[in-house]
């Protein structure tokens, strides 16, 4: 089964914890208090699109991709109920360029953390930064290797590791321990990182 296959299939059979159906906090928080420029923005591993519709009805202009046909199909559904105008694309980040760029801000809930290796994490961090003109923002979040949690949760990242893949690319603006905005009684923690492209 590939990765994209194994992806409709959670959505399939609604073992999604990681969709909690509103807006992750965490996202609404750095835009609004940081505070993030409307601009051109681009939300990887969007899923059924709450980030992407909170963004676009915020004054940013949107595109979204994500690795689930099924996930995009609902994305699409959910946006044109609530009027918003986002650019939903099935697709793989990793090896496909996203039409739209440079982008001023781009937000990851839960793909840079997917990645195992270092060398993959090094890779996704390239890829961002391709994506965003100078001194473009990023924002992402990982399950955090600070927790040990019982049972499944999500994939887990030490603040090393984050730092070792998005050093050469991007300068840290912060780093903060939260947790997932989840529907969960005990949301798993995760790293909430901003970060600003560096200019060769």
């Amino acid at each position: 089964m590939t990765d994209n296959n194994r992806w409709d299939e959670r959505y399939k059979s609604g073992s999604v914890p990681w969709d909690a159906g509103q807006p992750d906090f965490n996202l609404i928080e750095t835009v609004k208090n940081f505070p993030v420029p409307k601009c051109n923005a681009l939300d990887l591993g969007c899923g059924t699109g709450d980030n992407s519709i909170w963004l676009a009805q915020n004054g940013f202009k949107v595109i979204s991709t994500d690795l689930s046909e099924l996930a995009i199909e609902r994305a699409r559904k959910k946006a044109a109920s609530a009027g918003a105008e986002c650019d939903f694309i099935y697709g793989d980040f990793m090896f496909e360029e996203v039409r739209g760029a440079p982008f001023g801000f781009v937000f990851d809930r839960g793909c840079f953390h997917s990645y195992k290796t270092n060398h993959e994490r090094k890779k996704f961090a390239r890829n961002v930064a391709s994506h965003l003109g100078d001194k473009g923002l990023w924002l992402t979040m990982m399950g955090n290797a600070d927790e040990d949690r019982p049972g499944e949760g999500p994939p887990q990242v030490t603040a090393e590791e984050l730092v070792s893949a998005v050093e050469p690319c991007f300068e840290i603006l912060s780093l903060e321990s939260s947790h997932f905005g989840s529907n969960q009684k005990n949301p798993p923690r995760a790293w909430c990182c901003l970060m600003r492209k560096r200019i060769d």
